[in-house]
């Protein structure tokens, strides 16, 4: 008996129907062309309901799979290469399935999109048992301190110095890269502590000029500088009786370092243009993203301000080195980006899923939460897919982002700049961006991806 199916095309037909997987081709309008036995068994509808009919057939209320497939063939830079994707699909008796699936374009002899040929699993039954393993541990091993959320054993070490610290009233330092979540430990120290019910008082340093941080830390006297109309309380007196947060601490000059020292050893401040001193009851919390010690052998940090600083350190750790903490975090902004809002998203699948864990996070918690945000914008149905990142998470390697300046007219040009300056005074938060902008979210998503604009993290 010939066996071979290269050459006999009967043989590949009857082997293609014998497998277990569905398997499909479409044409270049994302029209069905084959469909074969597997694919009629997953999802119930024979050959004959669907050749020649839109592969959105498949597509329900809140099914988004097949639809992605005719937004590829319609790409201006269609992928190379196998495409997989985890999605879920609607059955001809209207169950919904989640199905894994690969597709690979077709081109014709021109190098124009021909169509596609595709592969999928029926992922139903692993995906349902797997979402209750993982609510199972989430309600085992959830773990979080206040707005801070993780159950790694890194994190695990965070909330316990944060205790540690919030136990006692000691000077606290917070190191760790930027995005990782400095703020969020400091607020932790704050509320877990007796000053909780005080107030709690958070400046950057970096963002603010020399001669108006000394103002702002310590006030000043009416008429001791040009527009000082009266007298102004400093955030050291104003955050009395509860804690302070000076971030991005390594940016400070020398003397300002001078005159944080004594504050720290005489517990009071002097105002700009006053000759006495008020006494501060004040718990400081510093934080930084620089090597301190680096600085200190550099001249631009005093030795003996580091160590007034440096008293109990807390390190938070990289994304990178807490991945386990991903799938916490993703479905907490989840909660607060698209649920909270009103839009019906269960989840991420799982092969965006994987991207997120495999993805290095330079900008660390604070991009991952950027990236939801994109995702919750762009999805269509009712779990984020691969397709619904932003470009940077699924080709971390690729240049994505083209340089568009040097075609833009002078108007465009200004509303680029002033779209990247809101970017950069809101740390890259687009949402805030937006609001200074004064522009919806949507908006300000297009305008991003129309001028090329490279997000701060």
């Amino acid at each position: 008996m010939e066996l071979d199916f290269r050459k006999s095309p009967q043989v590949l037909a009857d082997i293609v129907d014998a497998m277990g997987a569905g398997v499909f081709t479409v044409d270049a309008r994302g029209r069905f062309v084959a469909w074969n036995e597997g694919a009629e068994r997953i999802t119930g509808y024979r050959a004959d309901e669907v050749i020649g009919r839109p592969c959105t057939l498949l597509e329900g209320p809140n099914c988004k799979g097949f639809g992605k497939l005719a937004e590829l063939l319609d790409a201006d830079q269609p992928p190379v290469g196998i495409c997989g994707q985890e999605c879920k699909v609607q059955s001809k008796d209207g169950r919904e399935l989640y199905i894994h699936g690969n597709v690979r374009l077709v081109y014709d002899q021109h190098g124009a999109v021909a169509g596609a040929v595709g592969t999928f699993l029926d992922m139903t039954s692993f995906v349902e048992a797997h979402e209750k393993i993982a609510l199972l541990e989430q309600q085992v091993y959830g773990g979080g301190l206040g707005e801070m959320i993780g159950k790694s054993e890194a994190m695990q070490e965070v909330f316990r110095r944060i205790q540690l610290a919030a136990d006692s009233d000691v000077t606290v330092l917070i190191t760790g890269e930027s995005g990782t979540g400095k703020e969020l430990a400091a607020r932790a120290v704050h509320t877990q502590s007796e000053r909780r019910g005080a107030p709690f008082l958070a400046i950057n340093c970096s963002a603010i000029p020399e001669a108006l941080l000394e103002s702002e830390l310590f006030g000043h006297a009416k008429g001791s500088f040009t527009g000082a109309h009266a007298d102004k309380q400093g955030l050291f007196e104003a955050a009395g009786g509860g804690t302070l947060f000076l971030d991005e601490i390594g940016e400070v000059s020398t003397a300002i370092q001078v005159k944080l020292l004594r504050v720290l050893q005489e517990r009071e401040v002097r105002r700009v243009g006053e000759s006495r001193t008020r006494k501060v009851d004040v718990r400081l919390v510093t934080a930084t993203n620089k090597n301190l010690k680096q600085l200190v052998a550099e001249g631009k940090i005093r030795e003996d301000f580091f160590y007034r600083i440096h008293v109990f350190a807390i390190h938070m750790p990289p994304l990178r080195q807490r991945r386990e903490d991903i799938p916490l975090l993703t479905d907490h902004f989840l909660n607060e980006l698209c649920r909270s809002k009103g839009r019906a998203v269960d989840g991420v699948a799982r092969d965006a899923l994987k991207l997120l864990l495999d993805y290095e996070w330079p900008g660390n918690v604070r991009q991952l939460r950027n990236a939801i945000e994109h995702a919750c914008v762009t999805v269509s149905g009712d779990r984020i897919s691969y397709l619904d990142l932003p470009p940077e998470i699924r080709d971390p390697h690729g240049s994505h982002l083209p340089d568009v300046a040097g075609d833009l007219d002078q108007e465009e040009r200004a509303e680029r700049d002033r779209i990247i300056g809101a970017l950069r005074q809101t740390g890259g938060n687009r949402t805030k961006a937006a609001e200074l902008l004064g522009v919806s979210r949507v908006t300000l998503w297009k305008k991003i991806g129309k001028y090329a604009i490279e997000v701060p993290t």
